[in-house]
Order: structure tokens, then sequence, then C-alpha cells
């Protein structure tokens, strides 16, 4: 097959998560619904956090912009899928394309540093409890948001780099509903190899530090929970880091099963339906996770909600 640098000219098709004509308007409706109650949610809960002093702590500051990160992350890829079932179109241009990778892979990054910072904010709240209001001041945790915001930027960019550099043939069908590096990945025709090294040694790295990080933390919270001497004094302990846990169980958990299934299964489509889990669905659950489990962002959210009907 001849070797084409479509660099620029190239448009990719996107298969998405069905072929079957009958399914689209089901399919549109759905992740229509997702995205709408994925942003609103996450934008009650930036409300929430920001209009009550209350909930000027480092805990929910991280979590306001894990609420951003989330909007942020289905608005990379979710418009784009609903825009080409509306006009029954599958193409993302070359550049689409390389943004989404670009964001995508932004995003994902800062969603995982992001728990990985508020695991240890949970571990410095009941470990060091008498030291909390001095170790994460709020010059830590901008500088936690800074240092997170700029490593997930580096490693985004430079798989984006990398990917300018291929040349692809002419067959680009994406069995996706998203440009996803893997994915692109295969569709070239010249040399991934430093590609694909760069993409597992980075994913294997920076995923395994974090995840690391966040285990190590929750080691040392239950030892801590479980030198109290009250069941309620315990209760009260885990109540302040369930919710989180809760996140971090949900968010890894679809990950691992994503690439579990990625290696189970033949079928790239059966991969795309897995990669909805943790793209689509986790950034919509967060919110209900948090305000559920949380009396101090119910009552905050009671407050927007009456301000908004009464005015």
């Amino acid at each position: 097959m001849k070797l084409e640098n479509k660099t620029g000219t190239a448009d990719f098709l996107l298969l998405g998560l069905s072929d079957d004509p009958e399914m689209q308007p089901l399919l549109f409706g759905l992740f229509l619904t997702i995205y709408l109650v994925t942003v609103i949610g996450n934008l009650f809960i930036i409300l929430a956090v920001t209009s009550d002093s209350h909930l000027h702590t480092p805990m929910y500051f991280f979590l306001s912009n894990l609420s951003f990160n989330d909007i942020c992350f289905s608005t990379t890829t979710v418009p784009k899928m609903l825009v080409n079932i509306h006009i029954q179109r599958k193409s993302i241009s070359y550049t689409g394309c390389l943004t989404q990778i670009c964001f995508g892979l932004i995003f994902a990054g800062l969603e995982n540093c992001l728990l990985a910072a508020m695991a240890y904010d949970r571990y410095v709240a009941i470990c060091q409890p008498l030291r909390y209001t001095v170790i994460m001041n709020p010059r830590l945790c901008g500088l936690l948001i800074i240092l997170s915001l700029v490593i997930s930027i580096t490693n985004a960019l430079l798989h984006s780099l990398m990917v300018l550099h291929l040349s692809f043939c002419t067959d680009l069908e994406i069995p996706h509903f998203f440009c996803e590096l893997g994915h692109v990945l295969k569709l070239a025709c010249s040399d991934t190899l430093i590609n694909s090294i760069l993409e597992y040694f980075v994913t294997s790295v920076w995923g395994g530090v974090t995840l690391l990080g966040i285990i190590f933390s929750y080691i040392q919270i239950a030892s801590a929970i479980l030198r109290i001497p009250s069941a309620g004094g315990k209760y009260k302990a885990f109540s302040t880091c369930g919710s989180h846990l809760s996140v971090v169980s949900l968010f890894y958990g679809t990950v691992f099963g994503v690439y579990l299934s990625s290696a189970a299964t033949l079928s790239p489509r059966k991969s795309a339906i897995a990669s909805v889990m943790y793209i689509v669905v986790t950034p919509m659950l967060n919110p209900f996770i948090y305000s559920l489990r949380n009396k101090d962002i119910m009552g905050a959210l009671r407050k927007i909600i009456s301000k908004i009907y009464f005015h």
C-alpha cells in the first residue's frame, strides 16, 4: 500500500459505537442527556464551592477543579460524536483528530493527578489533623494544581508532536467514537515503535506513581482510622474520604476494565463501548457521588436552588 503523508489534509473516520441506523437516534438522545447532566451537575458543584465560604477549604478546592476538569474531559469527545450522529457523518479532520488526542490526554492526566492530590489531602486531614492547616495551605494547593497541569500538558504535547511525524495510509477508519492515541498509531504506515514505547512507558510510570500514591495514602488512612477507639470516631473519619474513595474506585476500575477488555477481546468496537464508562459515565456520576454523600455540598446546593427558584 502506498504511503501518504496526510498531515493537514487527511480525514479520519470515527466508526462510533454502532452502524445500525435505527440505533443512531437512541444513541444521540442518550449521550446528549448524559452530557447535559455532566455539565449541569459539575457546574452546580463548582457554584456550590465558590458561593459558600464554609466550603473554601483544600478538599473542596480540589473538588471544584475536578468538576471543571470533568466538564472539559467530556466536552473533548462527546459534542463531536453528537454532531456526527446528527448530520450522519463519521469524518473528523486530521487537525481535529490531533486536537482530540491532545486535549483528551491533558484532561485524563489532570484527572489522574487531581485524584492523587485529593488522596494526599485526606491523608493529611486524618493522619496529621493538628498540622492540616499548616501543610495544606493555599500556596501548596495552588502549586499542586499548577504542577498537575504542567505535567499533563507536557505529556499531551509530547505524544501529539510524535504523532505529527507519522505518515498514514489511505484507510483511516478508527473503530471508536473519538480519536484515541492507540487507535491512531495503528493506522500509521511509518514506524511507530518509539511512539508505542513512549505511550506505554509514560502511562505505566505516571499512572503507576499516582496510583501508588493514592494506595499509600489510604493504607495510612486505614491504619489511622483503626487506631481510633470509638466506633463513632471511626465512622466520622472514614466518611470524610468515602466520596473520594468511591470516585477513585470508579475511575480506575473503569480504566482497568477498558484495558482488560481490550486485551481479552478481538473486537475494537467492544473496547470502544467499554471506554464510554470512564470517558462519559464517570464524569457524570462524580457530582452525584460527592453531593449525595456530603451534607455540606447538599446544603450549599439547596441555597443555590432556592435562590434560583425565588428569583
